[in-house]
Order: C-alpha cells, then structure tokens, then sequence
C-alpha cells in the first residue's frame, strides 16, 4: 500500500504534462504565425530578388555609345 500512497501524492508527472501543454501551446502559435505572415515575406523576398535581379541585368548590359561624339 505505501506504493500506492506515493504514487498518489506525487506530483512531478502533472507537472511535466503541464510544461508539455505549454510548449505545445506555443508551438501551434508560432505555426499560426508562420502561416500567416508567410505570404507577406514570401512577396517581399519575391519583390527584393526581381529589384536585385533587374539590377544585376543593367550592370552587365553595355552602355550605348554617347550621341553625337565623335572625332
């Protein structure tokens, strides 16, 4: 019975499960996040890479020759 007794007074179980609700708490809210803020970034990373790329474009593209110059 004294077995018994101590499981029944032991406590270090539910508090373990309380830290693992915590955690699952904050999990399913930084997805909820993620998932939201998600779209928003992907067009602005998407938005950066065409500024980016366009200017990359126009530094390797040669220069037209000056109008009118000439010797």
């Amino acid at each position: 019975m004294n077995i018994f007794a101590r499981f029944a007074q032991d406590e270090s179980g539910a508090t373990a499960i309380e830290y693992g609700l915590i955690a699952a708490l904050i999990s399913v809210g930084i997805i909820v996040a993620a998932q939201a803020l998600g779209g928003n970034l992907g067009s602005l990373f998407n938005g950066i890479s065409d500024v980016l790329g366009d200017s990359v474009n126009n530094m390797n593209t040669p220069a037209a020759p000056a109008a009118g110059g000439g010797s």
